[in-house]
């Protein structure tokens, strides 16, 4: 270990080993890279992500009353819904009109039941497939949820409502003319084969928690409920605190992903509502501005990418939903949100790195006609995110 590696976790120890932590001085530590060691980098982003709070006294009975509350939200999402359905096939004759699964009113707790497997299979489908060049989310977790994997457990679990509604479902797609294209969900064009497996009873793939994590705040969150892409902001989330080096707090890594996965989401989750598009806080305002900013900052490359029509909208929207998570490796994107999480006018950095990944091959670029240019921004070819970074803050120190 480098002597300047030493002295980094030295200086990142000092600032949170006091009662109070300093927050300016942790966010200038942070935004330079974040040490994995001694799980500094998961403390110091459930403080960024306003999960823990300054005071170090508070920790320990926030940390007790947000996991048991999570535990409570499994109970009420998961559990009891699971044996409602388990018992239904119990004892038929006890199910008045009002409860019975085919029951057309839309206040029925059955309706609520199936709109929530949709939900469910559009999570389950994006989840089998995160991350598939790494083995982590295939793995079994070393902390599976015993709530829901105890073997005396009657009801229905998530595992189970995927399967069944699996088997029971028909996708149906409406095409352009109105034609209705019904195709089973079992010859999906994507080859299924690439998609994870379940494990074994009583073993719990990493992927499953996040499944997991993800439809809770479906459930809890009903105006945005669950996007595609959301998958692509939790996995480095859990993946950093499932990998904590302190067992104490890896053990807890699904509880407090989900916490800091919702701090996350009430900062961005405007990206994820089409219909604040146009609004200040929309999606297309924050790519205009990547635009706008590489106009003050270059403005020949600017003008060449208007030229050939390349809009925002065609690489941008990934880059700036998703946080990057799709451009770069996971430990790079994981180092790039180190910066955007220590940043302290959240996420204006980002738009800054936007503009550098565009500098750094803007000599590209401006020879590259529309299809070359489009591949390039599409496929971003540096895959060095410590000069994409630097770059961003040099743009960032000539303001």
């Amino acid at each position: 270990m480098s002597r300047l590696h030493q002295s980094r976790i030295a200086d990142f120890q000092e600032v949170l080993g006091e009662p109070t932590v300093a927050l300016t001085k942790l966010r200038e530590l942070c935004f330079s890279g974040i040490p994995f060691d001694g799980g500094l980098r998961c403390l110091c982003w459930k403080i960024l992500l306003n999960y823990l709070p300054l005071e170090k006294a508070l920790w320990s009975s926030l940390l007790k009353k947000q996991r048991d509350l999570y535990s409570q939200f499994l109970k009420e999402m998961i559990i009891q819904p699971g044996i409602a359905k388990a018992n239904l096939g119990v004892s038929r004759e006890d199910v008045t009109l009002e409860d019975h699964p085919l029951n057309p009113n839309p206040d029925s707790r059955w309706n609520t039941y199936f709109k929530d497997n949709e939900v469910l299979l559009q999570i389950d489908k994006d989840v089998r497939r995160l991350y598939p060049d790494m083995a982590f989310f295939q793995r079994p977790t070393d902390y599976p949820c015993l709530l829901i994997l105890d073997p005396q457990n009657e009801f229905e679990t998530l595992r189970r409502r995927v399967e069944q509604t699996t088997l029971k479902s028909q996708t149906v797609a409406r095409n352009r003319s109105g034609v209705t294209n019904v195709s089973s969900p079992l010859k999906s064009t994507s080859s299924s084969l690439s998609e994870y497996e379940v494990l074994p009873n009583g073993c719990e793939a990493h992927w499953e928690v996040v499944e997991r994590i993800l439809f809770i705040y479906a459930k809890l969150n009903p105006g945005i409920a669950y996007v595609q892409g959301m998958n692509e902001i939790v996995g480095p989330l859990y993946y950093t605190f499932a990998t904590d080096p302190n067992s104490e707090w890896k053990e807890h890594a699904e509880a407090d992903t989900f916490f800091c996965f919702t701090n996350l989401m009430a900062e961005i989750r405007d990206n994820f509502i089409k219909s604040l598009d146009d609004s200040q806080c929309g999606i297309t305002y924050k790519m205009e501005k990547v635009y706008s900013t590489l106009k003050e900052k270059d403005v020949e490359l600017y003008l060449k990418l208007q030229e050939q029509n390349i809009k925002p909208q065609f690489f941008a929207f990934r880059w700036l939903t998703l946080l990057l998570s799709q451009e770069f490796l996971l430990p790079d994107v994981i180092r790039i949100w180190d910066s955007l999480f220590a940043d302290d006018k959240r996420f204006d950095f980002l738009l800054l790195v936007c503009c550098a990944m565009l500098t750094l091959i803007r000599d590209q670029l401006l020879e590259g006609d529309f299809t070359l240019n489009m591949r390039l921004l599409q496929d971003y070819p540096i895959s060095d995110v410590h000069l994409i970074l630097k770059k961003a803050k040099e743009l960032q120190d000539s303001k």
